[in-house]
């Protein structure tokens, strides 16, 4: 390792090929998008499957190898527990949820806690025969020595959306109703957090099962009669939208989107997907992606950075399936096609802004303290005009100090800005070469404290591609 050689004792020639075990596919379908986890001497990976281009895309297994040999040691793979993994010739079962996102640790209970994605394919789950269903779009703890599943907590039911759980889920001991617990905090695409016990996985905060929409549903797809709400945290996103949400910069952008709406499906949040075009909102990038949350332990107070932004999800038959369209969803009666809802002069989303915000949310009584709109229009359009919009695109994650403050970057006008936690105020901004759509860190040198991001840009942000690690201090 002080030479930076590869351990040829590692695996094969100091690699592990992932693809061994997986069906067949081709190359970009299966790739690692997140750093593994450490669980003693394991470690353990899932990874990033396309489950929009076909129903029988490749495993989503879970699994971990000798962090010293490389042996393989256990896999997990999302399918029903009455239903076997593999398949007679000893690959992994196919299209079965993945695990996309960071994993999480708890050292003290022995547990791996992985946070899956929904079931191939993406928009369509009438050929899914419930089974596929069972562990996607959860949160489920897994024995970090055996791969068992020790419990599981599923935020969406017979998801259609892509509302995949797309944050790593945070540990942190929280006082809830007077007594203490250790907690999984888990924020989701659709803005809703779940606070599970972490030993049990069940909800700290009480979470209703409601009805939801059950009309719509193309031919040969069946809804979940009802989905779970948490009754606390509050959500950090407006759950549904309507023609009367249409906005626009002037009279006629608005009129633009409201005729859009009109002549789209819309209604509340889990409206299913439809031929005419469904309006989602939140969409399937969020809500919450995977850069959120930050949880400050001693304050109990989580920080998240949220996205208000509109997408149609529209399903075509198959007969009428474009070659080009991405989401082919091959073995199911229906492609699918997902655009952003906008103006069709300005290109502006069509609801209302911020398009971007950040809260502060007390976890043990599960009330938003705050919530602020992010970043502006600067660097995008000419001055004065750029303080027209306050809430821009991001994509990205939160850091938080000891000392209350709160390190953002992720917005597409390539600031990092420090937060006041107590009550969201900017306090300082730095400018970026790029967009920073990553997760600050940092680190104390000789004395001295560093705040760093890497500015490398992202396609969500119309900021130019890099490739700076950038280092901020307080003067000497």
């Amino acid at each position: 390792p002080r030479q930076g050689r590869r351990c040829e004792d590692f695996g094969a020639g100091g690699e592990v090929d992932l693809k061994a075990g997986l069906t067949e596919h081709e190359e970009f379908e299966y790739a690692v998008t997140s750093a593994p986890a450490i669980a003693g001497d394991l470690v353990v990976t899932g990874a990033y499957v396309i489950d929009g281009r076909r129903s029988d895309v490749p495993s989503g297994v879970v699994r971990a190898y000798s962090v010293r040999t490389g042996e393989f040691v256990w896999g997990w793979n999302p399918v029903h527990p009455d239903r076997v993994q593999r398949n007679a010739d000893g690959s992994f079962v196919a299209g079965t949820a993945n695990v996309w996102s960071t994993i999480s640790v708890d050292e003290r209970r022995g547990l791996v806690i992985v946070p899956t994605g929904n079931s191939a394919p993406d928009y369509y789950g009438g050929n899914r025969d419930g089974h596929l269903d069972y562990y996607s779009s959860s949160v489920v703890a897994l024995h970090a020595e055996t791969g068992e599943v020790a419990w599981r907590y599923q935020t969406v039911h017979h998801d259609i959306w892509d509302y995949d759980v797309p944050a790593q889920p945070t540990l942190v001991d929280l006082t809830v109703g007077g007594r203490t617990r250790p907690a999984v905090v888990q924020v989701t695409n659709m803005g809703l957090t779940f606070v599970l016990d972490g030993e049990t996985g069940q909800p700290l905060h009480p979470v209703e099962e409601r009805p939801v929409p059950q009309d719509g549903a193309v031919p040969g797809e069946y809804l979940s009669p009802t989905q779970p709400f948490p009754l606390k945290p509050e959500p950090l996103h407006q759950l549904g939208i309507s023609p009367d949400d249409a906005w626009g910069f002037t009279f006629w952008d608005e009129g633009d989107c409201r005729d859009q709406l009109e002549a789209l499906t819309t209604g509340p949040i889990y409206t299913p997907p439809t031929k005419k075009g469904t309006v989602m909102y939140p969409g399937y990038l969020g809500g919450n992606n995977w850069g959120a949350p930050a949880v400050d332990p001693a304050r109990q107070v989580m920080i998240a950075n949220t996205k208000h932004f509109p997408f149609v999800v529209r399903l075509v038959e198959r007969k009428d399936c474009d070659a080009r369209v991405f989401w082919q969803q091959e073995g199911t009666p229906y492609c699918a096609t997902t655009t952003p809802l906008v103006s069709s002069s300005l290109g502006a989303p069509c609801t209302r802004p911020p398009w971007a915000t950040l809260a502060a949310v007390d976890l043990a009584g599960g009330d938003i303290l705050w919530q602020v709109p992010i970043g502006n229009l600067r660097n995008m359009v000419p001055w004065p005009f750029h303080n027209l919009v306050k809430g821009v695109l991001e994509m990205g994650g939160p850091m938080v100090t000891a000392s209350g403050l709160v390190f953002l970057a992720a917005t597409s006008d390539g600031y990092l800005r420090a937060h006041d936690i107590d009550s969201g105020q900017v306090l300082w901004e730095g400018e970026l070469p790029s967009s920073g759509n990553a997760v600050p860190m940092t680190y104390l040198y000789e004395g001295r404290q560093y705040v760093v991001i890497a500015a490398g840009g992202h396609f969500m942000s119309p900021a130019p591609a890099g490739d700076a690690l950038v280092a901020f201090s307080l003067p000497e």
